[in-house]
This record gives C-alpha cells, sequence and structure tokens, in this order.
C-alpha cells in the first residue's frame, strides 16, 4: 500500500485547488498491477471541477485498464475524507463491492473500507447486462 499512498501523496501536491484549498490525491491499483494517479481540479466555473479519484480513473482508463483492485485517498487534514457520492458511483463502474478504499490523511493510512461500505446497495454494470 505505500507505493499507492506516495503516489497518492505526490498527486495531492499537484492539485489545483485555489478556491477551496482543498487539495486531494488519489491512487488506483489496475488489474495488471499497474498504478495511476490523480489529483482534484477545480474551476472558476465552480462546480465544473474534476476530483482526484475520477481523474485517476480516467488515467487509468486511458492507459488501457477496466479493473480497479485497490484505492487509496488522501487528503491534507485531520478529518477522514471518503470519495463523494459521484466517485463512489464511477469506482463502482470499475471494481466490485468488495474493493479495498483506503482513506488517509498528512501522517497515513486513518480507515480502510470496502466500496460496499461507502455505496451499498450499489447500482453497477452488472443491472444493465455487463459483467
Amino acid at each position: 500500500m505505500d507505493d499507492l499512498l506516495h503516489l497518492a501523496q505526490r498527486m495531492m501536491r499537484h492539485a489545483h485547488a485555489p478556491y477551496s484549498r482543498f487539495t486531494v490525491g488519489a491512487a488506483l491499483r489496475a488489474e495488471d498491477g499497474s498504478l495511476h494517479g490523480g489529483c482534484n481540479v477545480e474551476n472558476a466555473a465552480y462546480p465544473q471541477g474534476l476530483c482526484a479519484e475520477a481523474a485517476a480513473i480516467a488515467v487509468m482508463v486511458a492507459a488501457g485498464q477496466k479493473r480497479i483492485l485497490e484505492c487509496l485517498v488522501v487528503g491534507p487534514g485531520p478529518e477522514l475524507i471518503t470519495p463523494c457520492g459521484g466517485c463512489r458511483q464511477k469506482l463502482r463502474e470499475f471494481a466490485s463491492d468488495d474493493l479495498p478504499v483506503h482513506l488517509c490523511g498528512p501522517a497515513g493510512l486513518q480507515r480502510t473500507m470496502t466500496l460496499g461500505q461507502l455505496l451499498p446497495l450499489s447500482f453497477g454494470p452488472h443491472h444493465i447486462g455487463r459483467p
């Protein structure tokens, strides 16, 4: 998990958050073992920004991967942060309910939960006939 944490921390340092000043980094481990990171990118036309998790998913898909095996999110403060509802659904598109989601702060891991715990009774690809 250290490799995911280091990538997410690096991504967090690159975040563009001039409005909220709340920087977030995310890192994903794809099915082939490759790592993909993203940061939040805010926009003056708030809320037209991009979450770190969504950015990491886009990087992963652009690299040809379609399955997430592990996710890590890191935020700047002492409070536990979790993916927003939209990002939980985006993660669900590429992962199952048992996806481990590591929630981290500046000092490291604070808690690990499954995507199913974060998004109970989720709507996923299997509902529309996709595996």
